[in-house]
Formats: structure tokens, sequence, C-alpha cells
């Protein structure tokens, strides 16, 4: 066993990773009358005629059909939407299960969010206490409690930005001269090589091909209704972006749990060895 415990991360995406389909899908964009089609559309749309980031634009969107049809969009209101969420298979029994494997391992596990969906639903979740950060797209509101501007907007590539605060302990998306400032490997709470990736599709590419780069793991799960999904997440493989695919299915004993088990187990024995060598 390690001398001392082994600090590893595990970073998921959430939208289409944890929870099926994009978490506004499930209850807010139905509330505003709109079917989830028309609303990516005319994201789509603005984002064209204004030269406008997509995520800036479907959190634009989100507030204005909003105040249209007369829906309320406080901050509670807005978190309410995350308890309708649609996880896939096992999710909501497979952290307390990792957790316990990781710690008979001695490794400190730790659960971090990186999405482009929005916090604030996602904060509104039966799982949002599993994580020790959660980095999502999220609003400014007023003293009354009211979205008037957006507070962050995470893409695909500023994704990587967030692995970055991770590994050197900044748990906030404000302090930018800590991140920027050189801290030597050795000091930084979570290695690279000690993070884990899981994401399942085109916005998870820049994540998943740093981290890789930097000697840590990525996987791409895909949803099992759809042979497109498994599709796209082996053309992640076969392009080098992940170095695992697995079906979205988080039971014990499926394969995602297996793979993961396998890479903590990696991670603990090399980790042992080393502080046995020094």
């Amino acid at each position: 066993m390690p001398k001392k415990n082994t600090a590893i991360a595990i970073v998921y995406d959430f939208d289409g990773t944890l929870a099926q389909g994009n978490i506004q899908e499930n209850s807010f964009i139905p509330n505003l009358g709109l079917t989830t089609t028309d609303f990516w559309k005319e994201v789509k749309e603005i984002t064209k005629e204004n030269e406008m980031d997509e995520i800036l634009a479907y959190m634009y969107l989100l507030i204005e059909k909003a105040k249209e049809k007369k829906v309320s969009c406080k901050k509670e209101k807005i978190k309410e939407h995350g308890q309708s969420v649609k996880y896939f298979e096992g999710v909501e029994q497979y952290f307390a299960r990792i957790n316990q494997y990781a710690k008979d391992k001695c490794i400190d596990l730790t659960h971090y969010i990186i999405s482009s969906g929005t916090k604030e639903m996602i904060e509104g979740t039966s799982i949002a206490t599993e994580f020790k950060c959660i980095f999502a797209s999220s609003f400014k509101y007023d003293h009354e409690g009211v979205p008037e501007w957006p507070a962050l907007a995470i893409n695909y590539t500023t994704k990587t930005q967030y692995l970055f605060r991770i590994n050197k302990g900044i748990y906030n998306a404000w302090d930018n001269s800590s991140i920027n400032k050189y801290t030597s490997p050795q000091k930084r709470p979570i290695l690279f090589e000690n993070m884990i990736y899981i994401g399942d599709g085109a916005t998870d590419i820049p994540a998943m091909k740093m981290l890789n780069y930097q000697g840590g793991t990525s996987i791409a799960v895909y949803s099992p209704e759809t042979k497109e999904a498994k599709e796209k997440a082996q053309e992640l493989l076969q392009n080098d972006r992940a170095n695992y695919v697995a079906k979205a299915d988080y039971s014990d004993g499926s394969e995602i749990d297996q793979i993961l088990k396998s890479i903590l187990n990696q991670i603990s024995t090399k980790a042992s060895v080393e502080q046995y060598t020094k």
C-alpha cells in the first residue's frame, strides 16, 4: 500500500455524460412552451446573426423566453429544474460505491463537474453534493435573485482552464493570479496524470486532448439509446481524443465501472512504487 493516500480526481461533463440529454430540456424549455428542436434552432440562428458564442446565446435565449412567457427565472426557480434530471443507469448509486473502492485502495478520490450546462440546475440535482466543485455556465443575479447577465460561460475550449484549476487546487472561476502563477508539479494538489476526464462529445475534445497530453486519462461515454452516439464516441477513440470508450451505464460491474476501477488500481500501484523507491 502507498505510504500516504494518493489524490485522484474524476472530472465529468454533465449533459450526455451523467444525465440524459441537456439539463435545460427536462422541464425548463418545456415550461416555456417550446420544443427542444425549436429552442436550439433559434440558438443557432442567434449565434450566427450576432457572431456570438453558442453558450452565451443559449443563456440569453433562456432568459428572454422566460420573460416573454412570464415564467419565473429567479435563481431558486432555475435550481428547481435540476430535480427533473434523468440520469443514466446507476448514476445515483455509483458515487458511494466508487468512493468506497478508492478508500479501500488508500486513494483520496474527489469528483468535479466541468460543464457548458446551467450550473444552477446542476446544483439542484440529487447528486450535486457528490462534487467538490461544479464549474458550469451560470448567471449574475440582481438583488431580487433575477438573472441580469452571464457570470460564467464555459465552452469547449475554456473547459481546459478548469482542469488547471483542479490541478492547482483553485476552486473558483475568478482567481486568475493563482492560475497563472508557476507552481511546481510536486506542490499541486492533484497531478494531471492522476486525473480522469469523462465526456460524451465534441465539446469535450480539447479537455480530453489536453489531459491525454499531460499524462491523464480520458473516457468517452455514449448513450445506449442510439447507434449514432456510439459511433461518435468510437471516433474519439480512433482519433486519439479518448483513451477508452464505454456505454453510459454506471451500474456495479458495468464497462465504465470496471474501466475506472482498473485506472484507479494502476495509479495507486504506480504511486506506491514511486513512494517506496524514493
